[in-house]
């Protein structure tokens, strides 16, 4: 099994942005999770495509927006011109849900579908049937804002998530975000998650590759 670490550029420090994408770049991350935040969803407010845009040129790492917004299908056209390769959106903010992943989809886009903690995974049964969900995000905290501990009750729905994932023959990759650190990684992957956002514990005193080495040295990536 394969993991994916994608560093999530939420911890980082914007003021050296750019900076940091290539260290971790270097160190070997291909996959960076950009937390798009419109302070009406979740309170807190981020970025938006303006600064996606502006930081493609400087990596060929992955792009993969996680949309924390009241209406993620007025910046999908922007996001995939901004050069951004997955999308996922959450349950609660989207009318059609069916229809809004299945947009990414057609815009060249991987789309995937966020369950905060109380969120029940079994209502994307139909969507998983006709293949048009390629990731399902798993939060083990609730949205909004980093540095949060990791929710324990995770750990089951993760499990219970990927059981029914394999009992069905479904193809979507499983991915966590929300407080995942070196203690925890391991039981999260264990559990079924082959892609894992890390914020915090990445960025944490400006030591990007050493944090990055101590992750992949632990799953022996």
């Amino acid at each position: 099994m394969t993991v994916v670490l994608s560093p999530s550029i939420l911890a980082a420090d914007f003021s050296c942005l750019a900076d940091d994408v290539k260290r971790l770049e270097q160190s070997g991350i291909k996959d960076l999770h950009l937390d798009v935040m419109d302070g009406h969803f979740v309170s807190n407010i981020t970025f938006g495509i303006d600064l996606i845009k502006h930081l493609r040129p400087k990596t060929k790492m992955n792009f993969d927006a996680h949309l924390m917004v009241t209406n993620p299908d007025a910046l999908l056209d922007g996001l995939k011109e901004a050069g951004v390769n997955s999308v996922a959106v959450h349950v609660e903010a989207c009318k059609h849900l069916y229809h809004t992943v299945e947009t990414i989809n057609k815009l060249g886009m991987q789309g995937g579908v966020v369950l905060n903690p109380s969120t029940n995974f079994e209502s994307l049964k139909y969507m998983a049937e006709d293949n048009i969900i390629k990731k399902v995000l798993v939060m083990s905290v609730e949205p909004g804002f980093g540095g949060q501990a990791y929710l324990p009750m995770s750990t089951k729905k993760i499990k219970d998530l990927a059981n029914w994932k394999d009992e069905n023959n479904y193809n979507f990759i499983i991915q966590v975000d929300g407080g995942i650190n070196l203690n925890n990684i391991q039981t999260v992957v264990d559990a079924g998650a082959t892609d894992i956002v890390i914020g915090s514990s990445i960025f944490k005193h400006r030591e990007l590759e050493k944090n990055v080495a101590d992750f992949r040295k632990l799953l022996n990536l």
